[in-house]
């Protein structure tokens, strides 16, 4: 099932450098709870992991899996990335700048997952 150039690949590898950049910035802060960081990282670099994993899938069926994984971790993270802007610890800009990616690879992968799960109907 791999292909060059995919779309959700490649945005969900950006996303994760993004979310490795902004792990490191915000712990350099220093005044972020090292906790919430596990977590951002954790999630955050999971949806471009199981969409990877994803492209050698067995079957429709563990295609299907792998990206709904990756859209629960993509979910998680806007959590994280809300509770970081609620805390004051990323601007305006920075929040809706990432906010923004997250949002297209959750809407990406929505359309995904449900694209598979017709076809796995027929």
């Amino acid at each position: 099932m791999a292909a060059k150039n995919n779309v959700i690949v490649e945005k969900a590898e950006h996303f994760a450098d993004r979310v490795v950049k902004m792990y490191h910035y915000l712990a350099e802060k220093k005044t972020v709870n090292n906790d919430i960081l596990r977590q951002i990282i954790r999630s955050g670099t999971s949806v471009g992991a199981n969409v990877s994993e994803g492209q050698y899938a067995q079957s429709k069926a563990d295609f299907l899996t792998k990206m709904s994984i990756a859209l629960k971790e993509a979910n998680e993270t806007r959590f994280w990335i809300e509770r970081l802007y609620k805390g004051g610890l990323l601007t305006e800009q920075e929040y809706q700048s990432i906010l923004n990616d997250n949002n297209e690879l959750i809407s990406i992968l929505v359309k995904i997952t449900g694209t598979v799960k017709k076809e796995l109907q027929k």
